[in-house]
């Protein structure tokens, strides 16, 4: 993995921490990367009113756009004493999400740092519908950050597929598990790699009377060791570091990271879109509705967004 050396915020102009902003300058000062500050704003009561020459309303974003650039460059000057290179660029977008997909291809960037946001009274992590679009249609890596530092000698889980052995997900397991390194040798931080097995199916035991479920279970679970183990000896983590559980990953991830107290969970997310999204869905959006960390999905090698597929 390459380290980060240009990373494009997200600005959130209705909160007073933010977090995506704190999150990036830690990352950044120790790669010595560029982070830009980006917004993307709309008001649809602009594009309505039709007294006004096309040229008026113009006149009247850019000035919204300025005011906004103002804000974003305070931000910026509030961090100054961090000795990290950063720049402000906001824009005018009815669709926030594209926009910042649009920007993350065109800046080639490393990586796109948002903040989450929690719910007041069950304190857990809310993912709105431009988080869910950045998922499934960004192609640069996703971290998606709540309001919590990372803590030295902290810990990151690795959510890797062993269930099957094409070369999709064994790229995708080799990606998430060297972000991981080159993470936790910047911050000392302690790799645990995660997987969950599916139980023996009931429709079995009841359809074959002679089926011995236990011993299917057992080789189910020995098959899941040993892929596991073979991923941690390549990458040289220890294998009480791994953690294989009986059950749906969407279950076990959340589950173990709350045991661990782990700081980042890293994913990987194929992407799926439109009708085959909604049918199928990912595993890792299902992950992620219940996971109360910071967050880092990850694309297949050769993924391209549907955005450039459009262009």
């Amino acid at each position: 993995m390459r380290e980060y050396q240009k990373l494009l915020v997200v600005a959130d102009p209705t909160a007073q921490q933010q977090v995506a902003l704190t999150r990036a300058i830690e990352l950044a000062s120790i790669n010595r990367a560029e982070i830009t500050v980006f917004l993307s704003i709309f008001d649809f009561s602009y594009e309505m009113t039709s007294i006004l020459s096309s040229h008026e309303r113009e006149t009247m974003r850019q000035g919204v756009v300025d005011q906004r650039l103002a804000w974003v460059n305070d931000l910026i000057k509030q961090h100054s004493d961090s000795n990290v290179s950063m720049t402000a660029k906001v824009i005018w977008h009815n669709r926030p999400y594209e926009s910042i997909i649009e920007e993350a291809i065109a800046g080639n960037y490393d990586l796109v740092v948002k903040a989450t946001h929690e719910h007041d009274k069950l304190k857990s992590v809310i993912f709105t519908p431009t988080d869910w679009h950045l998922l499934r249609k960004c192609p640069a890596p996703v971290l998606l950050a709540k309001e919590e530092q990372w803590p030295i000698a902290g810990k990151i889980i690795c959510a890797v597929n062993v269930a099957t052995e094409d070369d999709e997900h064994e790229s995708l397991n080799t990606k998430i598990i060297q972000h991981a390194k080159a993470l936790a040798e910047k911050f000392n931080i302690e790799i645990h790699l995660v997987n969950g097995f599916p139980a023996t199916p009931v429709n079995l035991s009841i359809e074959l009377p002679d089926f011995d479920a236990r011993s299917y279970n057992e080789t189910v679970r020995m098959q899941h060791e040993e892929r596991v183990y073979y991923l941690a000896d390549t990458f040289g983590i220890p294998t009480t570091q791994c953690h294989i559980k009986e059950g749906l990953p969407e279950d076990v991830i959340p589950e173990i990271a709350q045991e661990l107290d782990a700081k980042l969970v890293i994913l990987g997310t194929i992407g799926r879109t439109g009708i085959s999204a909604a049918l199928i869905g990912n595993t890792a959006e299902h992950v992620i509705d219940n996971i109360n960390c910071d967050l880092l999905a990850l694309k297949p090698a050769g993924y391209i967004s549907p955005l450039q597929q459009q262009a």
